[in-house]
């Protein structure tokens, strides 16, 4: 056991253990709530396990991505999602006068000092995109978004890989 919680009263590892168990149950209401479920459900396990294959096999599958999603939501890092789909939706934009307008919602929402959905950036990094704000091109995020999918791929995935979710999707029957 670690030292620690070797000091805590019984009561209080007890508390933990029952806090984790209502907070699965909880994270598992919130999917069928959310439609995950049905989702779910509706994939063969080949598919599921396909998941754990790569990052990149995950995020490809619109299902995957949505209880990868509500993964990162349970952990309070739904941001660093966001902010790489918000990043992809950029890069598609056509209209040039809706790009400055796009590039300064993602800086001010993801990346600017205490940003409401600040992600966890280094200053070079930060740095850099700022400089790319001043004449914002499709490209403008292309290293705070790199540098935040290689978080949520060594960071998150391999958390992901071995949460309840995951592992109970992977298990469950499927119909």
């Amino acid at each position: 056991m670690c030292r620690a919680l070797e000091h805590l009263p019984i009561t209080c590892l007890e508390r933990a253990k029952e806090l984790k168990a209502r907070f699965g149950s909880f994270l598992k209401q919130e999917l069928n709530t959310m439609g995950h479920s049905q989702k779910t459900d509706k994939l063969t396990l080949e598919d599921r396990k396909k998941w754990s294959l790569s990052f990149h096999e995950l995020l490809a599958c619109k299902e995957g991505l949505s209880v990868f999603r509500a993964f990162l939501s349970s952990e309070y890092s739904e941001e660093n999602i966001t902010f790489y789909l918000a990043c992809e939706d950029f890069k598609i934009t056509k209209n040039s006068s809706k790009l400055c307008s796009k590039a300064k919602k993602i800086y001010e929402e993801f990346i600017c000092c205490d940003a409401p959905r600040e992600v966890n950036l280094d200053h070079e990094t930060r740095s850099i995109t700022l400089k790319n704000m001043e004449h914002p091109t499709l490209s403008s995020f292309n290293l705070a978004q790199s540098k935040i999918y290689t978080l949520m791929e060594k960071d998150c995935y391999p958390r992901f890989l071995k949460s309840t979710v995951y592992q109970e999707l992977i298990t469950q029957h499927v119909g």
